[in-house]
């Protein structure tokens, strides 16, 4: 996957367990997606001062770097290669929970950018809620080879969500309420 001899000029790129993909396939799509979860959990990570918040930045990096490995590799490839399953997604399961028993959520939507490290993560949870749906339309068109990925990557979104939150607290910050009243009176 990674080309630094530009075999990827004829608008290809590579699969783990060989062969070629084109850039626009569905499987590209949706590694790509998760690519740009992952960096922007990397500025997340680089931008919060908070030491327990960047841990769990990368970590769920790692957890990315094996999604992206699992949707980026040849469908005929060895059908084993599967990284994601129950476990995986516990483990967001629990994080959310220990995360949300020590922050307030609100209770609507929010402005997301209370500091700069919850804006990353915001940006990050957008990100990973359009790489889930890269992956139902690699679902529905029988490329996926494991449904866990898309749950995982739902539970991603919800958990960068109270991430962002508790990042938030732990600055001091709350994010300001989406109230439709306020951006209606400045229209």
């Amino acid at each position: 996957m990674l080309e630094l001899s530009g075999t990827g000029d004829d608008g290809t790129t590579g699969l783990l367990g060989g062969g070629r993909a084109a850039k626009d396939d569905p499987r590209i799509e949706a590694f790509g997606t998760v690519d740009e979860a992952s960096s922007a959990l990397g500025l997340a990570r680089a931008l919060s001062p908070n030491p327990r918040v960047s841990a769990i930045c990368e970590e769920l990096q790692r957890g990315l770097y094996a999604i992206g490995a699992e949707l980026g590799t040849n469908p005929e490839a060895d059908k084993s290669f599967v990284t994601t399953g129950t476990s995986q997604i516990q483990r967001l399961e629990q994080l959310i929970s220990e995360l949300e028993s020590e922050a307030t959520m609100p209770a609507g939507f929010i402005l997301p950018g209370a500091t700069p490290a919850s804006g990353a993560l915001d940006l990050a949870r957008a990100i990973t809620r359009r790489a889930e749906r890269r992956c139902v339309t690699l679902e529905r068109a029988g490329g996926l080879r494991s449904p866990e990925v898309r749950r995982w990557l739902n539970r991603l979104s919800l958990l960068l969500f109270v991430l962002g939150r508790y990042e938030e607290s732990q600055a001091g910050r709350v994010a300001r309420p989406a109230k439709r009243s306020e951006w209606e009176r400045s229209s």
